[in-house]
């Protein structure tokens, strides 16, 4: 058995975190042309310890991307002056329960972070099976 490290309860992962929603009119999806114009996607931008972070949750997978901008290169005000809306998110007291009927697993964010679509593979299991015959597949 693997002995591995957990992170204490006490930890505050989101110190220091400061989170904007970024909302767009730009969309490649024609049925999305149908939502109210500068509202037809939104992404995430998040600032921690000096670093950008954008998180892009797309119609086929999830983009997640440490940027490259320096740590005062102010980017909600970036994003705004190319007419996006940009919104700051406020520090939300999250309830300790599941926040919809359907739980978002692991396996569901980890099959939409790297676009995965096969919707037979509901366990870490099966994951780690595909992922390693494909592995194999390519290094062969």
């Amino acid at each position: 058995m693997v002995n591995r490290p957990t992170l204490s309860p006490e930890i505050d992962l989101q110190a220091d975190q400061v989170t904007w929603v970024v909302f767009s009119d730009k969309t490649d999806i024609r049925i999305l042309k149908i939502l109210r114009r500068g509202f037809r996607h939104c992404f995430m931008i998040m600032q921690q310890d000096g670093r950008w972070i954008l998180v892009d949750p797309r119609a086929n997978k999830t983009d997640i991307c440490l940027l490259p901008h320096p740590r005062d290169f102010n980017l909600p005000r970036y994003y705004a002056n190319q007419g996006m809306t940009v919104v700051k998110v406020p520090s939300i007291k999250t309830p300790n329960r599941i926040l919809s009927p359907f739980p978002v697993t692991c396996i569901a964010t980890l099959k939409r972070i790297i676009g995965l679509h096969h919707m037979t593979i509901l366990t870490p299991y099966q994951l780690y099976k595909f992922l390693q015959k494909t592995h194999n597949k390519k290094g062969s």
